[in-house]
């Protein structure tokens, strides 16, 4: 037949190499036997099962049935004959109905004629016969399933190891760049950045090696799906944790991190040692460490050190640094405070577009009122709606526009009434020139 013998050799030493069942390779060899038997030689109506023994080098193939009632049998008939006549089958199956399956069932009056001493329940198995060809359908069918399994295996390691890895950062060269995606290389996989995962201010180069933060690993039919992320905030607890041997090592702990990618992120630390200055620590050394993680984000985000502190009011005014706030009223049933500062640190604590007052509620968990010390009037709200403030622009954009229109309209209603005067002066100068001439007409001729 074939080479059975070679087969099971390679099983084992697969099995062996990949970490992969024995039987789960006989079995996958099995079905895929008996997939091309019923392709090139059989049809589509057999239950095929195959039998093979290595250690005698034999194989069998074989058509295994139920025996049905000759009841089910003829009703699945006379469905078929509706179905070709075009009438509506009414497909109602109770619990316990069996239908017939001419794939994996046999009537028993047909079963009878081969075996009269079979009863319904049985099964009919029927040997067939291996033509001569399919020794060679079959090496080649057992050579591609052993490729299969060896593939399926790689990709499951590879799944296994970047799986492990996941939360971690790791070095990466982009690959390719994409409409919706950054194809990234890392140690010959593919992995992918989405564009929701990448620094919006960032620009990439193909072969520019970078870090990046592996977010999600997946089982894909096709291999294993490496999502990574530039974007994430723990990118830069990860960053933090590789670069400050403090932080690694447990005696500074990173408490909370508020990130706007590609612009501004703060992180909350303390320390576990009394002796230790946790915001010293993660700075480093004429700001050698910041400034390694802010290279190795692009250089153009900015990060502020902020040391974390049980007492909330005091916590939430350590979050809005680097703005001298005077004092905050924190309120603990709905997580509010209310942070008090002059009229000349209002630009600090606010930050562009609200940054800063944003960064630090999301930091601290509490919703924050910037308040003018002197007045006491509100000058922020960390959760003041963004669509409002927007569309409050907006509307005072339309009514400046509105306002430009109107007095365009009465510059040129001016203008339009300008013009029709100097007209309407020149009309009245033509007239009086007009009875000059006469006048002048008259008196030459009472002269004459």
């Amino acid at each position: 037949m074939f080479d059975l013998q070679g087969v099971k050799n390679a099983i084992k030493i697969l099995a062996s190499d990949k970490k992969i069942p024995e039987e789960s390779i006989i079995e996958a060899i099995k079905s895929a036997l008996a997939s091309a038997y019923r392709k090139d030689f059989g049809n589509k109506q057999q239950n095929l099962e195959v039998d093979i023994n290595f250690d005698t080098g034999e194989m069998q193939i074989r058509d295994v049935k139920t025996v049905v009632s000759d009841e089910i049998y003829e009703k699945y008939l006379q469905e078929q004959k509706d179905k070709e006549e075009g009438k509506k089958i009414e497909k109602e199956k109770t619990e316990d109905e069996v239908r017939f399956n001419p794939k994996t069932m046999i009537a028993l009056s047909e079963a009878k004629k081969e075996n009269p001493d079979i009863k319904e329940g049985d099964q009919l198995i029927r040997k067939l016969e291996i033509p001569g060809d399919f020794g060679r359908v079959a090496a080649q069918t057992a050579k591609q399933v052993i490729i299969q399994k060896i593939r399926e295996a790689e990709r499951h390691q590879i799944y296994l190891q970047f799986k492990e890895k996941e939360g971690q950062l790791i070095t990466g060269m982009v690959q390719r760049i994409e409409r919706n995606a950054v194809l990234i290389d890392i140690d010959r996989n593919t992995a992918i950045l989405p564009k929701t995962e990448q620094i919006p201010t960032e620009r990439y180069n193909i072969g520019e090696r970078m870090k990046f933060y592996i977010k999600e690993v997946n089982l894909a039919p096709k291999g294993p799906e490496i999502i990574l992320s530039r974007k994430d905030p723990e990118m830069i607890k990860q960053l933090f944790i590789s670069e400050v041997p403090e932080i690694s090592s447990g005696i500074v702990e990173i408490k909370s991190i508020a990130r706007e990618a590609g612009s501004r992120t703060k992180i909350a630390v303390s320390a576990n040692d009394e002796n230790i200055d946790p915001i010293g620590a993660c700075i480093g050394q004429r700001g050698s460490r910041i400034q390694t993680i802010i290279a190795e984000l692009g250089g153009f985000e900015k990060i502020d050190v902020v040391e974390y502190s049980d007492d909330p009011a005091k916590y939430v005014l350590n979050a809005l640094s680097p703005a001298q706030v005077n004092r905050v009223e924190v309120s603990l049933d709905d997580k509010h405070a209310k942070a008090f500062v002059s009229e000349n640190q209002l630009s600090l604590a606010i930050g562009r577009n609200g940054q800063n007052v944003r960064l630090a509620a999301n930091l601290t968990g509490y919703k924050i009122d910037i308040i003018e010390e002197q007045s006491g009037k509100l000058q922020m709200s960390s959760y003041q709606d963004q669509e409002e403030l927007k569309d409050e622009e907006d509307e005072n954009n339309k009514e400046s526009d509105e306002a430009k229109e109107d007095g365009n309209n009465k510059n040129e209603e001016q203008v339009q009434d300008k013009s029709n005067t100097e007209e309407e002066n020149k009309k009245d100068n033509s007239k009086d020139n007009n009875n000059k001439d006469e006048n002048v007409k008259n008196n030459s001729t009472e002269e004459d």
